[in-house]
């Protein structure tokens, strides 16, 4: 069974974890409704993608 020869060091074992990590998703406001809404993504409140009208949205 193969078993590491030398201890692996705190500077490499974190430089492989630098991507084990929770983001922050980028929030944008519509600008048609200035509803918070994720980029390039059509918003759920309006219906709106890139000032078109993509999806009908109902209301109540």
């Amino acid at each position: 069974m193969g078993v590491p020869k030398r201890k692996t060091s705190r500077a490499r074992r974190d430089k492989r974890r630098t991507h084990k990590k929770l983001r922050v998703p980028n929030i944008t406001l519509c600008p048609q409704c200035q509803e918070a809404r994720l980029p390039h993504q059509v918003c759920l409140s309006c219906g709106f993608y890139d000032g078109k009208q993509v999806l009908e949205v109902k209301e109540g």
